[in-house]
C-alpha cells in the first residue's frame, strides 16, 4: 500500500479511536446536545449553568464536557477544580466579543464610565486548579475593522483592548492542553497565579501576552497578527507587569513565534515592559515594583521579530502625564539559544548563560506544582 495513504489511514483511525475515547468517558455534566453514548451525569443548556452546578469545595475534580459547536458565552470560573474539556481545539468555540471602550454594565445614558481592559475576557478563571483541553477562546471583537479607521474617524472606538482569557488574582495552578487563545490586542491577561501552557496556540498582535501572573508556555505557538493597516511596529508579542519579588513571570520553552499573513519583517518586539498605573499613599503613577520578566529558551523565532528584540513603554508619571519612559534595559529580558531568521545576538538582546538558562526547569518555575500533563 502506499505510504501516504498509511499515513492517512493511521491519522484517521487515531481521530476515530479518540472520538470513541471520548464518547465512552464519564463526565460530571456536559452542555448541549451532546453525541449518543456520551457518559455525563447532568446536562446543561450554557457552560456558565454547568459551572454554577460544580461544587464549591472543589474537593475533586469537576468535568464539563462541551461537544464541538460555537459557545457564545462571557464565562466566569469561580469554582475550584472545574475542568472543561472540549471535542477538537478549532471546531469547540467559547467566544464573545467585549472590548474596553463599551459602555459599562448598567451605566446610564450618555455616561462616560467604560468596561475598561480587565472586564473584557470571554472566559475569566478566578479559582485554583482549572484545566482546559482541546478547545479555543476567542474575543470576537471586530479589531481590525476599527484599527483601519483614521484617528478621529466618528466610528472609531477608544479602547480596543479586547481579552480572550484572564487568569484572575484568585486563580492558581491553572492549566491548558491543545488551546488556541485567539484576539487581537491583550489576547491573554495572566493578572495572577501561576499558569501552564502546553502544545496550545496563542495570537494576537499587541501586547498580547501580558499581566504579572507566573505563566509556563511549552511547546506552543505564539503567532503575530496583523493590525487594521501595515505599520512600522506592528505590536508586542508580551508586556510583563511581573513583580519584583517573583523569580519568574512569563517563560517560553522550546515554543515557535510565529506571523500570520501580512505581517512584515522586523516589526514586532519581543516585549516592553509594562508598570501599570497603581494608586499608593502619596499618589497615582506606575508601579515602580512591577520588574517585568519575560524570557525565551530555545524557541523558533520568525524574521518579524525586531533585531533589537526589545522596547521601551510609557507608563504614569506623579503628575498624571505618561511621561515616565521605561526602558528594556529596566526590565527582566533574556533570551537563550533562540534560533530562526528573528534570531539575533547583539547587545539589545540580553542572553542567559548555560548556568543560568538551567535554573528555568518547569519545576522552579512552576514553584512546586506537578501540572497535571
Amino acid at each position: 500500500m502506499n505510504g501516504r495513504i498509511c499515513a492517512w489511514l493511521t491519522i484517521l483511525l487515531s481521530a476515530t479511536t479518540l472520538l470513541s475515547l471520548s464518547a465512552r468517558a464519564h463526565y460530571d455534566a456536559a452542555v448541549g446536545a451532546v453525541p449518543a453514548g456520551t457518559d455525563a451525569t447532568r446536562r446543561f443548556e450554557s457552560i456558565q449553568a454547568a459551572i454554577d452546578a460544580a461544587p464549591s469545595d472543589g474537593s475533586a475534580p469537576f468535568s464539563i464536557f462541551l461537544p464541538a459547536g460555537v459557545y457564545e458565552e462571557k464565562v466566569l470560573i469561580d469554582k475550584p477544580n472545574v475542568h472543561l474539556l472540549g471535542t477538537e481545539r478549532d471546531r469547540t468555540v467559547i467566544r464573545w466579543g467585549d472590548y474596553a471602550g463599551m459602555p459599562a454594565p448598567g451605566a446610564a445614558v450618555g455616561a462616560t464610565e467604560k468596561l475598561g481592559t480587565f472586564a473584557t475576557a470571554t472566559v475569566t478563571i478566578e479559582a485554583r486548579d482549572f484545566r482546559a483541553e482541546n478547545l479555543t477562546i476567542e474575543n470576537s471583537f471586530d479589531f481590525l475593522a476599527q484599527d483601519a479607521l483614521p484617528q478621529g474617524h466618528p466610528d472609531r472606538v477608544n479602547g480596543m483592548q479586547a481579552v480572550a482569557l484572564k487568569t484572575g488574582l484568585n486563580s492558581d495552578r491553572a492549566a491548558f492542553r491543545n488551546v488556541r487563545l485567539s484576539g487581537y490586542q491583550d489576547t491573554l491577561f495572566v493578572q495572577g497565579g501561576r499558569s501552564y501552557f502546553v502544545d496550545s496556540v496563542i495570537e494576537g498582535n499587541v501586547d498580547f501576552i501580558f499581566g504579572a501572573g507566573q505563566a509556563l508556555f511549552e511547546n506552543s505557538d505564539i503567532v503575530t497578527r496583523p493590525r487594521g493597516t501595515v505599520r512600522e511596529t506592528m505590536g508586542y508579542v508580551t508586556a510583563p507587569s511581573t513583580d519584583i519579588g517573583d523569580e519568574y513571570g512569563l517563560v517560553f520553552l522550546h515554543c515557535r513565534l510565529l506571523k500570520a499573513e501580512g505581517v512584515p519583517a522586523n516589526s514586532t518586539p519581543l516585549g516592553r515592559p509594562w508598570h501599570p498605573t497603581t494608586t499608593f499613599a502619596d499618589g497615582r503613577y506606575a508601579d515602580p515594583n512591577a520588574v517585568g520578566a519575560t524570557v525565551f529558551i530555545h524557541s523558533y523565532m520568525d524574521d518579524h521579530i525586531t533585531r533589537t528584540g526589545w522596547a521601551s513603554m510609557r507608563g504614569t508619571s506623579r503628575d498624571g502625564s505618561k511621561s515616565t519612559v521605561f526602558t528594556p534595559e529596566s526590565a527582566r529580558f533574556f533570551e537563550y539559544q533562540s534560533r530562526g531568521p528573528g534570531a539575533q545576538v547583539n547587545a539589545n538582546r540580553p542572553q542567559l548563560s548555560e548556568n543560568e538558562a538551567a535554573q528555568f526547569s518547569k519545576a522552579r518555575i512552576l514553584r512546586g506544582w506537578e501540572a497535571p500533563f
